[in-house]
């Protein structure tokens, strides 16, 4: 007999099992609208930094902090979006989602001051926290409940198409703002996200239709699920694991380039090897997927992130050199990408698919804002005391990530135990 729970979940996703191969449709749907949605979105930023601080009179941290706001609003609005997605599901909310960001995109490309800039950018953080991987994963995961396998593969074919998001989106927009300008280059892409993901969520994600007498008794136990892991350590060592290798994987993102050419390295050779991360997160994925059938996947990820922490002490030691710095490079790289697959893995394997959502956006209020926070904080660090240093703070965020899966293993294999 199914809990109330669970048959309001079957009606969310249309009244019962999906048919087959509709899984597979959403996981390409959703492919696309992720790749388009984090290129125009997220990615783009960067290359209009510098027409815009020109424009608009400001320095480029000032226009740089607009995007860190957006982040940070993103990670505010998190639980209650993973409680909304939890009781009605994806298709009205990623939808909204999807107008909200093409609307903000549309206001981006009109502002004439800073306080208006910022204000676009609240709303690029609500749409972001409606619409990018967090949204995407809980679809997933409700979609493939019961179905371990279709999820850890639906998850990973979505995180490598949209891994590719800024391989396709820097050179586009940087085109776009050569040909037309940074406002209508705006416009373009703002058109482009609309036209693909709002029809998209709208017409393939199934309406929502859960049964009136299954809602509060399954609204009532989600909030139990939710309470009671709150309470326990389980959850609170997976918060800690995923928010100190997110600020250090974030501080690792935006440093990197300035710390290699620091290292004597020319700007060229220092792009090309921090353009190997995102290759490297693809390949960290596969692995980590492979693994999962053989070995336990907190302590894959326990391993990675241990492997990170030894490439962030490494490079300050052997990056001078350019095979050195390719192999702290690599060796970094490897954990990119793998807890946006590892961290669903984990969920539903303790607390199941009924109150994911509303778990997952619990770990990242505190996840997300620490990928804003941290490159911030490691800015003043490496002022104050050097790039040296920086990396020994990477190190030790990467070993805490590390520590903190190992003792969450050794609680889910005692409570297993008994």
């Amino acid at each position: 007999m199914t809990s109330p729970t669970e048959t309001a979940a079957l009606h969310q996703q249309g009244g019962g099992p999906p048919r087959p191969g509709y899984g597979w449709r959403v996981v390409a749907a959703l492919a696309v609208t992720q790749t388009i949605g984090y290129g125009v979105l997220y990615y783009a930023f960067s290359v209009f930094l510098a027409p815009m601080a020109r424009d608009l009179h400001a320095t480029p941290a000032q226009i740089a902090a607009a995007l860190t706001l957006s982040v940070l609003i993103a990670a505010v609005c998190a639980p209650r979006v993973g409680r909304l997605l939890d009781a009605r599901g994806g298709r009205v909310l990623m939808t909204a989602g999807s107008l909200l960001g093409t609307v903000a995109v549309l206001a981006w490309s009109r502002v004439e001051s800073l306080p208006q800039l910022y204000t676009v950018f609240v709303l690029v953080g609500v749409a972001c926290s409606m619409v990018l991987y967090e949204a995407a994963f809980a679809v997933i995961v409700s979609l493939f409940a019961g179905n371990e396998r279709g999820r850890a593969n639906g998850l990973l074919a979505l995180t490598i198409v949209a891994g590719f998001a800024s391989s396709i989106f820097l050179p586009l927009t940087g085109l776009l703002v050569d040909r037309y300008g940074w406002r209508t280059a705006l416009v373009v892409l703002a058109l482009i996200y609309g036209l693909a993901a709002i029809p998209v969520h709208a017409l393939v994600l199934r309406r929502a239709r859960t049964a009136r007498t299954q809602a509060p008794a399954a609204a009532q136990e989600r909030a139990a699920i939710v309470k009671a892991a709150t309470r326990a350590r389980p959850f609170w060592l997976l918060v800690i694991a995923f928010t100190a290798n997110g600020g250090a994987v974030a501080t690792v993102a935006v440093l990197l380039i300035t710390y290699l050419i620091h290292l004597g390295h020319p700007p060229v050779l220092a792009a090309t090897l921090a353009g190997l991360l995102g290759v490297l997160s693809v390949t960290g994925r596969l692995i980590t997927t492979g693994l999962q059938t053989r070995l336990p996947v907190a302590l894959i990820a326990a391993a990675i992130f241990a492997l990170q922490g030894v490439a962030a002490l490494l490079l300050p030691l052997i990056g001078r050199s350019v095979a050195g710095a390719i192999g702290a490079v690599l060796l970094f790289g490897l954990g990119f990408g793998i807890a946006s697959i590892t961290l669903p893995h984990l969920l539903v394997g303790r607390y199941g698919t009924a109150a994911y959502a509303s778990l997952a956006g619990r770990i990242a209020i505190f996840s997300v804002a620490d990928k804003a926070l941290a490159p911030l904080g490691a800015v003043a660090l490496a002022e104050a005391a050097g790039y040296g240093w920086v990396m020994g703070a990477v190190a030790a965020a990467c070993s805490v990530a590390a520590f903190a899966l190992l003792a969450y293993h050794r609680l889910q294999f005692r409570s297993a135990s008994n």
